[in-house]
């Protein structure tokens, strides 16, 4: 099992192309640790911001009636993908990883991957 500070740092080094990573309670809105990121991308103003996006999905989801999971969330810009995973483990309910990723050099489908395998071991 790993904690956070190894989980995100995991995921900086072992995901290609990614600039940013946090882990996020979506009941709060607080980055309870962020890696990467810099002057031209604030991840604690993201992962407030990716909050948002979180609770209105599943409002919508709830007011449908679905009965099932998020197990992730992907934003495409032009230039980057920003990927919202939620958390399922045991003990991590109101949590979601956030990885940024520069989509001129990722692999979407091995980020999330990843990031499943970094989820799976990260213990909170």
């Amino acid at each position: 099992m790993a904690n956070t500070e190894a989980s995100l740092k995991e995921a900086m080094t072992s995901i290609e192309g990614t600039l940013g990573v946090a882990l996020v309670d979506y009941t709060s809105g607080m980055a309870l640790g962020t890696l990467g990121g810099g002057n031209e991308f604030n991840l604690e103003v993201a992962a407030a911001g990716n909050t948002d996006v979180v609770r209105a999905k599943l409002r919508t989801m709830e007011q449908l009636g679905i009965q099932d999971e998020i197990e992730d969330i992907l934003i495409t810009l032009g230039t980057q993908y920003h990927l919202i995973r939620l958390l399922r483990t045991r003990g991590s309910k109101g949590l979601f990883l956030y990885l940024v990723l520069d989509s001129g050099r990722a692999n979407l489908a091995m980020a999330r991957h990843k990031l499943k395998k970094i989820e799976a071991e990260l213990e909170v």
